[in-house]
């Protein structure tokens, strides 16, 4: 894959009206090569590693990376991870910095697998990408999680698609 693209997510199908329908084709084992990517950084609160203002927080960068002119279509990618039991990290790719959020860059090279079922089980599919990161020469230290649809929407489709990502370089 080229350095700093994404497989390509359809967010044309939508009838939700929330988050576009997943179509995992493309997403599950493909290697992902950045290189000083642009991304905006949110952090969320957690309890116990529960998110408490994801979906707050998640609507207001989305919000102002589409009314900056900041959105692609054809990049779009959420990557989280938790940094503590009380807060989690995101990062949404952007065209360029937004005011009044904090801009940031990726470098490396990343493994990706694509989970299916309830975010409880995201302690397992976090072993498995570490597992996976080591398998291709990486630590295994850097994983993040591409949540690709709300647990409303994920009810809605009868799927709850998940795209880990892990440093392998």
């Amino acid at each position: 894959m080229q350095t700093n693209a994404v497989p390509h997510y359809d967010d044309a199908d939508n009838p939700t009206g929330c988050c576009p329908r997943f179509d995992p084709t493309g997403w599950d084992g493909r290697d992902l090569h950045f290189r000083d990517k642009p991304f905006l950084r949110a952090t969320t609160r957690s309890l116990a590693y529960f998110p408490l203002n994801m979906g707050r927080v998640f609507s207001r960068v989305q919000g102002r990376i589409e009314r900056a002119g900041a959105y692609d279509p054809d990049d779009f990618l959420v990557l989280s991870r938790d940094l503590s039991p009380w807060r989690a990290e995101h990062l949404f790719s952007a065209t360029a910095p937004v005011k009044g959020e904090d801009a940031v860059t990726l470098s490396g090279d990343f493994v990706t697998k694509v989970f299916e079922g309830p975010y409880r089980r995201i302690r397992e599919w976090h072993g498995q990408m570490r597992a996976l990161a080591r398998a291709r020469g990486g630590t295994g230290d850097e994983v993040y999680f591409f949540y690709t649809t709300c647990p409303r929407c994920a009810k809605v489709y009868g799927k709850n698609y998940v795209v880990g990502v892990a440093r392998t370089g």
